[in-house]
């Protein structure tokens, strides 16, 4: 995805551009370094899962200026002819430390850690933060739908309301990662190995005479694939359609339900099917389902087997953005940090040890410097240096078990939807003494 037509280096901010092009006349090209962290959680987050850093390595291994975008440069009259040239020849040449994809996060802690000559780490700011964003941003999502499920299957059917393409293939692969069954974006099983699931519209309803001649028509094109859609009329009768069509020898999956009270149209439809032999046939619900919404399901013991989650999961409709940042730590050896009121930043590069109880759950994080010893597990690790990655992308799978793990390691406190306690990140004295330090000097 990230070398197709306007997904290239053009596909940043317009001041990364003008930077470069100061930065190229006053010969700053020292070492920096930046990190990616979020500032503060939404009210409606007590965690999110990091995702999306694949993508991101993708991005910047074949990050480069192609002659057509030189030319385009060129052509505004904005810059010098011998900055546009340096520009051609930019490559990503640094390193970059990160916590694995699938790992649970807290504010104020690196997630992403990058060294590299100044113009090359700042020209990916924008695409960077663009990348783990919204990955992350869907990822957290998808995984309060999983808490809330129980273990029901959830398959992701936000495509036709995401924010573009991109949005819609990066929410399925974010979605499956957290824990998600599948999703119904053909394109994501092919690019990312999610598995694809789907049903029928209401459309191929209508367009038969007879609904019921619609099911059997349906069964006999997708005899592998028998999941019917059953509230565009009568949903009663359409649920005795069906148990006429499984008494008639039809392999009959699953039966969706998209309108009306979920939890009362489930018990009607599952009444109908008991009566009429078909207790293997599931019960699929979607129609603006979120977390919330599901929890409410559960626990009312709605005969509910799968969740179709849309709308609500691929814009994130109830935090549609996180307060995320990458920000310069250090340049040319020295350590930097921001100050500004509610935005200041932790100089220096940093990393996250993380502690667990004697249960194996999360007890809480430390944020000091690289080197600085503390206990419990590091949890940024090299993942490349010099521009290239020291090992291959890991499968999506990998990612997913973390994802589940760091689920299941929540304490009580953090597993609730709504009233979460907040986690305990403590800054190291080492951290805070070194931006007194820089205080001092600035």
């Amino acid at each position: 995805m990230t070398g197709d037509k306007g997904t290239g280096a053009l596909l940043t901010d317009y001041y990364q551009l003008t930077m470069l092009a100061a930065y190229y006349e006053l010969e700053l090209d020292a070492p920096a370094v930046f990190e990616f962290s979020l500032r503060r959680l939404p009210p409606q987050r007590a965690f999110v899962v990091a995702a999306g850093l694949p993508l991101l390595l993708d991005y910047l291994e074949t990050l480069a200026f192609t002659r057509a975008d030189i030319d385009w440069l060129g052509a505004t009259g904005r810059f010098h002819a011998s900055f546009l040239e340096a520009l051609s020849e930019l490559r990503f040449r640094g390193d970059v430390d990160a916590v694995p994809e699938g790992t649970v996060m807290f504010q104020d802690e690196p997630i992403v850690r990058v060294t590299a000559r100044l113009p090359e780490a700042q020209l990916i700011e924008s695409r960077l933060i663009n990348i783990m964003h919204f990955s992350t941003l869907i990822a957290s999502k998808a995984a309060r739908c999983v808490l809330a499920a129980g273990g029901r299957n959830l398959i992701d059917f936000g495509m036709r309301r995401a924010h573009g393409a991109e949005a819609a293939l990066y929410a399925a692969r974010a979605s499956y990662l957290a824990g998600f069954t599948g999703t119904a974006t053909v394109a994501a099983a092919r690019l990312f190995n999610v598995p694809v699931f789907g049903t029928m519209a209401h459309s191929f309803v209508e367009a038969h005479a007879v609904e019921a001649d619609a099911f059997a028509n349906f069964a006999r094109s997708q005899p592998d694939n028998v999941t019917l859609l059953i509230d565009t009329y009568d949903v009663i009768a359409a649920a005795q359609s069906v148990v006429a069509l499984a008494q008639g020898g039809t392999r009959v999956a699953a039966v969706r339900i998209d309108s009306g009270d979920p939890n009362q149209v489930a018990r009607d439809v599952r009444r109908v099917l008991d009566q009429g032999g078909c207790q293997a046939v599931r019960i699929v619900a979607s129609s603006s389902l979120d977390e919330l919404q599901i929890a409410k399901l559960v626990e009312q013991g709605a005969p509910i087997d799968a969740f179709g989650v849309g709308t609500r999961l691929d814009v994130s409709a109830d935090a549609p953005a996180l307060d995320c940042v990458y920000k310069l730590q250090e340049y040319a050896g020295e350590p930097r940090r921001k100050r500004s009121p509610d935005k200041a930043t932790w100089p220096g590069r940093k990393q996250v040890f993380r502690s667990l109880d004697a249960r194996g759950q999360l007890a809480g994080d430390v944020v000091a410097l690289e080197g600085e010893a503390q206990p419990g597990t590091p949890l940024l690790v090299p993942v490349m240096r010099d521009g290239r990655r020291l090992s291959p992308a890991e499968p999506l799978e990998n990612a997913r078990a973390r994802a589940a793990a760091g689920l299941g390691s929540l304490p009580s406190t953090l597993r609730k939807l709504d009233g979460a306690t907040a986690y305990p990140v403590t800054i190291s004295n080492r951290v805070k003494a070194l931006a007194a330090d820089v205080d001092a000097r600035i």
